[in-house]
């Protein structure tokens, strides 16, 4: 398969291209490099990709329009692509609308004149159901910040976009994805990153928020099997165990041996109290399900973000 996956050099974007890479597959990745974080992060995420036969990165912001070059001939289209994160969504709307909003709507303009498409992936967010994101994925969407309103945005047009045109599209709900690449400005990379440096974790709120995790595997396979889901379906993809933020703080202080300096500040505006996705439709679609105990992704997190210092990454993040 042609494969394209924009946010090829993101987070979960990077772990997609390499599956698919070796999966045997050839793939486009689009990637804008914002400066939501160093671009040097993105680049080590890559690092491996480049000089992997059957892929490609193109360096594009798809909001300022979508050459028919770079989707011509793609069967599975992966749309990743987004700024993350809802404290900056507050102060930053122009650029979530533009990236979140903006972008998706010149993807698929680009993507009606693709005939070989079958597939495209959506990827949005638990942030679409709001402050508490607990069950599955007929729970009413009620986004509790301008990122999650967004991401809601990106899916109606998808929707849209189907309906008028029968563009073949599966959407994707993220639940509270971690594990090595993780982002910086992400709450464990930040837990993880404080107990290892002797830091301290800036905890908002008191602790008591519930989390359901999704590992970075489980992520990446979910996302590969929605390519040959049912068109016109919604998915929710999460963890299997769900704990509250103070419980993961307590796992970090066993997997690293140090013990954690806490912080409390304020909760907030938006912050999701409790999130925890039944993903019995993708089950029962697809045969999916999450395989990766919480304690054992953790465990992988730290050893990468231990290997991160041992070869000198924060400091140059930190320099950066």
């Amino acid at each position: 398969m042609k494969c394209v996956v924009t946010g090829a050099a993101g987070f979960i974007g990077s772990h997609l291209c390499e599956r698919l890479v070796a999966d045997g597959h050839e793939v486009i990745g689009i990637d804008c490099f914002t400066d939501y974080y160093p671009r040097w992060i993105k680049e080590h995420n890559i690092a491996g990709l480049r000089p992997r036969r059957g892929f490609q990165l193109w360096e594009h912001d798809l909001s300022a329009g979508v050459p028919l070059e770079l989707v011509q001939g793609a069967h599975w289209v992966f749309h990743l692509a987004a700024m993350p994160g809802l404290v900056r969504s507050w102060h930053d709307f122009d650029s979530y609308n533009r990236h979140n909003v903006t972008a998706t709507h010149r993807l698929l303009e680009a993507l009606r004149q693709v005939p070989t498409l079958q597939r495209l992936v959506y990827a949005s967010t638990s942030s679409v159901y709001g402050r508490y994101a607990s069950g599955d994925e007929s729970m009413p969407t009620r986004p509790s910040s301008p990122y999650g309103l967004t991401k809601l945005a990106g899916e109606h047009l998808c929707r849209v976009y189907a309906e008028a045109f029968g563009l073949p599209v599966v959407i994707l709900r993220y639940f509270s994805v971690y594990g090595p690449r993780q982002r910086p400005d992400m709450g464990y990379f930040q837990f993880v990153e404080a107990l290892l440096t002797g830091g301290v974790i800036r905890l908002t709120g008191d602790g008591t928020q519930i989390r359901g995790n999704t590992y970075i595997s489980d992520c990446v396979e979910a996302t590969v099997r929605a390519a040959t889901a049912m068109v016109g379906e919604t998915f929710n993809v999460g963890g299997g165990e769900l704990v509250s933020v103070a419980e993961v703080i307590r796992v970090l202080e066993r997997l690293t041996g140090q013990r954690a300096r806490l912080e409390y500040l304020p909760p907030r505006p938006g912050d999701q109290l409790a999130t925890g996705a039944d993903v019995g439709k993708l089950t029962r679609h697809t045969g999916w399900s999450p395989r990766t105990p919480l304690i054992e992704g953790l465990a992988h997190q730290v050893a990468w973000q231990r290997s991160l210092l041992q070869t000198g990454a924060i400091a140059l993040r930190k320099a950066g």
